[in-house]
């Protein structure tokens, strides 16, 4: 017996409660990482920080004629 192309589940099974949690559940989770993939292909905000404030006073190269 073949099924026809595109029915997976039978339509009875698609109405029950268990499989609305786990649709519900899988939905949830698939927000969370496509939250969690936006967040981490963005830059990093540094608040409060001025421009030069990373910046050191002495060169640590192994070059000492280095500019700082």
């Amino acid at each position: 017996m073949i099924a026809p192309t595109g029915i997976l589940l039978p339509e009875s099974l698609l109405y029950t409660d268990w499989f609305g949690v786990l649709a519900t559940f899988v939905a949830i989770n698939t927000v969370i990482y496509v939250v969690l993939g936006v967040i981490k292909m963005t830059p990093k905000i540094r608040w409060g920080r001025r421009p030069g404030a990373n910046r050191r006073s002495q060169t640590r190269s192994i070059h000492p004629d280095a500019a700082p």
